[in-house]
């Protein structure tokens, strides 16, 4: 939930200039500027900061993550996940916000203590799943609300990549197809893990089989069985297994009937043997923006110390603890 407020703009530091600090970045320059301003953008590549001053002229560079920091009110960290737990620690020791890319860390032990670190020192963090602004989860709930499906009887994830990192991603190869911080179980299966804790409650894993079939490189297959709070939920997941560069399925199923979301943005219902768009449906591609924009109002609001329903530190450990504990099945 966001909250109107006249307060001044927060000051945005961005550390990371990929593919997830650029896109936030620009849906930050395109907002409301009484609600947020860029105050600066770092990144340890040369070439990074060199495709910055040519395609954002109007950012400002800063020297380091220590200038992002002291520039800014938030910090939307976007590294790869073995540095965000660095840059948060720094900005909170400064009395600043931090929004950070998933996972905290690679490290489960070292996320949970950060975690437990943070809460007991009533620091403003928050942790970028974006179901948390998407108009299709929130197609979801009305439906659930409506009593589409009755009560819940289990849900079924099923996640598929023409290739792995997919073709957006091929520049960042060097980590996201490595075991040590990448993987499709990260970067992308940590959503719907997400998601099935946010809507239905804590996650527990009750079994999983993950392959590797190339060495050095990240998993191809997986596949998994939880719980969410009392709703038992399976995962199926592979690479190769479909034409799509991104495919993706989250489907809920009761004894009236099943709903589901699929390919991020397109929230579907059953109905008569035939799945359905809500209307009003849009593909995930021009859905982004709006989305971003609204983890944007919510990052100010967390920024002000006012109430919004962001990822919290917490989920993401939850998360987090899951997502490694199968990697190592």
């Amino acid at each position: 939930m966001t909250v109107e407020s006249k307060a001044a703009a927060i000051r945005l530091g961005v550390i990371g200039f990929g593919i997830m600090g650029e896109r936030l970045l620009r849906v930050a320059l395109d907002h409301d500027p009484a609600l947020v301003t860029v105050a600066g953008v770092w990144d340890p590549s040369p070439a990074a900061m060199e495709r910055l001053a040519r395609d954002l002229p109007q950012v400002t560079p800063l020297a380091s993550a220590a200038d992002v920091i002291e520039s800014s009110d938030c910090i939307y960290v976007a590294s790869p996940p073995a540095s965000h737990l660095g840059y948060a620690r720094e900005a909170f020791a400064r009395g600043k916000a931090v929004f950070c890319e998933k996972p905290l860390a690679v490290d489960v032990a070292e996320a949970e203590a950060f975690m437990r670190e943070a809460e007991a020192a009533g620091v403003r963090g928050a942790v970028n799943f974006p179901f948390t602004s998407a108009p299709a989860v929130d197609q979801l709930q009305r439906w659930m609300t409506e009593d589409a499906v009755g009560p819940v009887e289990r849900v079924e994830v099923e996640i598929g990549f023409a290739q792995w990192p997919r073709p957006w991603q091929v520049d960042a190869a060097g980590w996201l197809d490595a075991r040590a911080q990448g993987g499709y179980v990260r970067e992308v299966g940590s959503h719907f893990l997400f998601l099935a804790r946010r809507l239905f409650g804590p996650l527990r894993l009750e079994n999983a089989t993950i392959s590797y079939p190339e060495a050095g490189r990240s998993e191809r297959a997986m596949t998994a069985g939880l719980r969410a709070g009392s709703i038992p939920v399976s995962i199926s997941s592979g690479v190769g297994t479909t034409a799509k560069p991104d495919h993706n399925i989250f489907r809920i199923t009761g004894p009236k009937g099943s709903i589901r979301l699929r390919d991020w943005a397109v929230a579907e219902r059953l109905i008569d043997g035939d799945w359905r768009e809500a209307p009003d449906s849009l593909p995930n591609e021009a859905l982004r923006a709006l989305v971003l924009q609204r983890q944007l109002e919510k990052v100010a609001a967390m920024t002000r110390g006012q109430l919004q329903d962001l990822a919290t530190l917490q989920e993401a450990a939850e998360v987090q603890r899951i997502v490694e504990t199968i990697l190592r099945s």
